[in-house]
């Protein structure tokens, strides 16, 4: 079992910045990809950005240019540095992890952590 813990969310004007953190409770060697997806209320969960142990990275569109994901995906830990928000960034953001073990994948979720852009 993977517990995913998030933090790093707030209350931010429009066009100020905020950095969400990812990191799991306990080590572990079998996750290949972390990344980060939100949800709005009403809406559909979305992709934000992920980002792989080779470091290969994804971006949701509406996103790119302004988000950026880094970190240590076989250490387990995770960034997003989120800059130029917008109102409609406000979400809770969720921490994603993918588990492979040989034929045996599992997704695991962190709790999330709502972010708030005022206007």
């Amino acid at each position: 079992q993977v517990h995913l813990v998030e933090s790093g969310g707030g209350l931010v004007q429009a066009g100020g910045s905020l950095r969400l953190s990812c990191e799991t409770s306990r080590l572990s060697l079998n996750i290949i990809a972390m990344g980060w997806y939100r949800q709005a209320p009403g809406q559909q969960r979305e992709l934000v950005a992920t980002i792989t142990n080779r470091g290969n990275k994804t971006y949701g569109d509406s996103v790119k240019g302004r988000f950026t994901v880094f970190g240590d995906v076989a250490r387990n830990t995770i960034y997003l540095e989120m800059e130029s928000l917008k109102p409609e960034d406000t979400a809770v953001y969720y921490c994603h992890a993918q588990w492979v073990y040989f034929s045996n994948k599992d997704d695991y979720w962190g709790r999330g952590t709502q972010v708030t852009v005022a206007s």
